[in-house]
């Protein structure tokens, strides 16, 4: 099996070795799992998508807009 290596803050290493039961290299191979398997299923939903960068950057500039909307209307 390859190996590779992750650098981590000092902070972040004492906060980890404060939990030696954590098998934190299985932690790691399942978040890149989840991330590579997240992007592959993004990847079939947007294969035959025409949007461009710019035009998602704008959709998602707008759902962000409408959705603080939202919350500073609830939070009245």
């Amino acid at each position: 099996m390859p190996t590779i290596t992750v650098n981590v803050d000092d902070d972040l290493k004492e906060r980890m070795e404060k939990h030696p039961e954590i098998n934190w290299s299985e932690v790691t191979r399942q978040a890149i799992r989840d991330k590579i398997e997240n992007l592959e299923l993004l990847d079939e939903l947007t294969a035959d998508s025409e949007l461009t960068t710019e035009d998602v950057d704008e959709i998602a500039a707008k759902i962000n807009e409408s959705a603080r909307k939202r919350v500073e209307k609830e939070s009245e």
